[in-house]
């Protein structure tokens, strides 16, 4: 298993406006320009998105990618682990969710990829950090905007 890579980003906004946000997968293309597409295949008793395709473009990696949504930790976090891809071995993740109490919210994005081809650990750890660092920043900019 790989190791993780996470960061955090602070946001001018509320909690309800960020799970609104980040509990729509199928949403994504409209502010992450990583994923291109993304298409619910699957949903839970709750109508929550338990398997979604998604294209994604980060950096080299350009692969679909489906993924298991995981929501035992709602509304603090969302987490999700790969279901199958065509060039991905291993992706899973978190989006956690923390009120600070002051109209802002902390949200630490924690990513870990793997690839079919081998890439030095220096390098797909630095590819992680730029993608969870991008998507943060876009995440940013569309809740505070």
């Amino acid at each position: 298993m790989s190791d993780i890579s996470k960061n955090s980003i602070t946001i001018e906004t509320d909690v309800e406006s960020t799970t609104a946000l980040l509990f729509d997968p199928a949403n994504y293309p409209s502010w992450s320009s990583a994923i291109t597409g993304a298409k619910v295949l699957e949903s839970d008793a709750q109508g929550r998105p338990s398997k979604v395709e998604m294209t994604i473009k980060a950096g080299p990696v350009k692969d679909r990618v489906t993924l298991d949504y995981d929501w035992s930790d709602s509304p603090n976090a969302l987490h999700f682990t790969l279901d199958e891809a065509d060039m991905l071995t291993e992706m899973s993740g978190t989006y956690a969710i923390e009120d600070n109490g002051d109209d802002t919210v902390t949200v630490t994005y924690s990513l870990t990829v793997g690839l079919s081809m081998p890439v030095p650990s220096m390098m797909r750890t630095k590819a992680e950090r730029e993608t969870i660092d991008k998507a943060l920043q876009e995440l940013k900019n569309k809740l505070e905007n």
